[in-house]
């Protein structure tokens, strides 16, 4: 066995309705969809891997990502939690609700005939005291819905600055969190509730001491400006990383590897005037990076293999809420 450190990769499943019912596009309601097209080329790309997808529930519980997770876990990848919804405002959401938002999603994943799910993440970040609270309760190894930075804000005015109105309502203000998540744990930790510690937070990871982000899509923006310093900043996420100890968790989304004519309607998205080979060829030289610093697994291996001893009180929430 390698005793290289680990790191991690995850894929948050969103599919084309949810970015579009974020921001405010009533054409979301007919729930179109790029599954058939991103989840191939993400398997291919991901070379075999046994990784992390966040699936949501409401495309669990149709026949194309029904069939999208089936073939993610014959491929061997782990299927978790991303809620039944995917709205980004969870955090307004009410204790009821949420477990609602969990149990069905549950119950849509191993309808598809795959494990129930052992780690969630919040779409947008969301994560509240009751929600950490249920995941312990119903058995959860992990949450990774935290993003330890300081720009939340900033991307929140860029996001809303192209949302229609109505979208969302009063969740958009808390889109992403605030300033104070720079001051969240960037390494592994256990959420302390009810006396216990048995639940691992994983956070989505940012660069060590500037806390700026390293995932797939802020990776694309830097390549599209400057592929020289998108290859740069990127190694030197991974030297910091290295540096300070810290297992790097990195996040991608299905328009990492997909064109602006394979998902109609995403204009306003960053990168999506990038084509999807050009995509693909990036997420290929990051990945090959990423595997010459750590030994790459996916989300839920990572905790299993992992001795986390960091702890946390669940009164300390990111954001405050």
């Amino acid at each position: 066995m390698s005793t290289r450190p680990l790191a991690s990769v995850s894929v948050d499943l969103d599919n084309l309705w949810a970015y579009l019912k974020t921001h405010g596009d009533p054409a979301w309601r007919d729930h179109p969809s790029y599954l058939d097209t991103a989840v191939p080329r993400l398997l291919e790309v991901l070379d075999g891997r046994r990784l992390t997808f966040f699936v949501v529930g409401a495309d669990a519980v149709r026949e194309d990502g029904a069939k999208a997770v089936a073939a993610i876990a014959a491929a061997g990848h782990e299927v978790a939690n991303h809620s039944f919804g995917h709205e980004p405002w969870l955090h307004r959401y009410s204790r009821d609700r949420l477990e609602e938002e969990l149990s069905r999603t549950e119950e849509a994943i191993t309808a598809a005939g795959v494990p129930r799910p052992t780690g969630f993440r919040g779409p947008g970040y969301s994560v509240t005291r009751d929600l950490v609270e249920l995941l312990a309760e119903r058995g959860y190894a992990y949450d990774a819905s935290t993003l330890p930075t300081w720009i939340g804000p900033l991307a929140r005015a860029y996001h809303n600055r192209t949302v229609r109105a109505g979208a969302g309502g009063e969740g958009l203000g808390e889109l992403f969190g605030g300033f104070s998540r720079v001051l969240a744990p960037v390494h592994a930790y256990r959420w302390r509730t009810c006396g216990s510690s048995a639940l691992v937070e994983l956070p989505v990871t940012t660069m060590p001491l500037l806390r700026t982000p390293i995932h797939g899509s802020y990776l694309l923006q830097l390549h599209e400006a400057s592929p020289r310093l998108a290859r740069a900043y990127f190694r030197t996420a991974l030297r910091l990383c290295r540096a300070r100890g810290v297992a790097p968790s990195l996040l991608l989304h299905p328009t990492d590897v997909l064109g602006g004519a394979e998902a109609p309607g995403m204009e306003f998205f960053p990168g999506m005037a990038a084509p999807g080979t050009r995509k693909v060829a990036w997420l290929d030289w990051v990945l090959a990076a990423l595997r010459e610093y750590f030994d790459v697994v996916g989300t839920g291996e990572y905790v299993r293999r992992s001795d986390v001893r960091r702890t946390r009180p669940v009164t300390r929430l990111d954001g405050g809420r």
